[in-house]
């Protein structure tokens, strides 16, 4: 079975992982009292979070609640979207590595599974709608700190060509990922799902995503 985690290509992995392997979230290298310290800010962050909420909490209520200076929170991390795009590379890279080496269908599997791209296309609809509307507010501000951040941000780069890799027997997969993509972005999701419910949304996301493969 794929080693989660692995950083090679196993048997039965589609085409195109070597290029994602390229595309997707790496880990901060930090020295061991650099990454202790980016440790306690994001999870003294984390928990302002929680309790407050996103919007609510400022770099100051963080830097406090850290023990650090509100300039070196600055400079390690620019602002609130770093800090939420900081806290959820964890989550990133787990769902990256799902995809990449995990069980089928959202990942390829033994190599005698053979998921279709229709099944790895609605396991991935799936499996990205957990983690963004588990973590809403978050990759909201993350995608949203200035026009245009959500194409700028490295992860978003490695779903979309994952999507269309996915998508190679389209005339455009490029466009139909965006596409798909777009369906899911947190500043939709926030608007709609408090309109519509989870479900319906998730149910209309997976009807698109079944219509590009087919």
């Amino acid at each position: 079975m794929p080693r989660h985690g692995s950083s090679e290509p196993q048997a039965g992995v589609t085409s195109g992982t070597d290029e994602l392997l390229t595309l997707r979230t790496s880990p901060p290298k930090e020295r061991a009292d650099a990454a202790r310290n980016r440790a306690v800010v994001l999870a003294a962050a984390a928990a302002l979070f929680r309790e407050h909420g996103v919007e609510s909490v400022s770099m100051d209520a963080i830097a406090a609640a850290a023990g650090v200076g509100k300039g070196t929170l600055f400079r390690r991390f620019g602002d609130k979207a770093g800090l939420a795009t900081a806290l959820l590379d964890q989550q990133e890279r787990a769902l990256q590595e799902a995809i990449l080496f995990g069980a089928a269908p959202l990942g390829p599997g033994e190599p005698d599974a053979a998921p279709t791209p229709a099944e790895r296309l609605r396991a991935f609809t799936n499996a990205y709608l957990d983690y963004v509307l588990t973590h809403l507010d978050l990759v909201r501000m993350s995608e949203t700190a200035s026009p245009g951040a959500r194409y700028r941000i490295g992860a978003y780069r490695f779903w979309h060509r994952h999507v269309s890799l996915l998508l190679a027997g389209r005339s455009d997969p490029e466009a139909d990922a965006h596409a798909l993509l777009a369906a899911l972005a947190a500043d939709h999701l926030h608007a709609v799902v408090a309109d519509l419910g989870e479900a319906r949304v998730r149910q209309a996301a997976l009807r698109l995503a079944d219509a590009l493969t087919t």
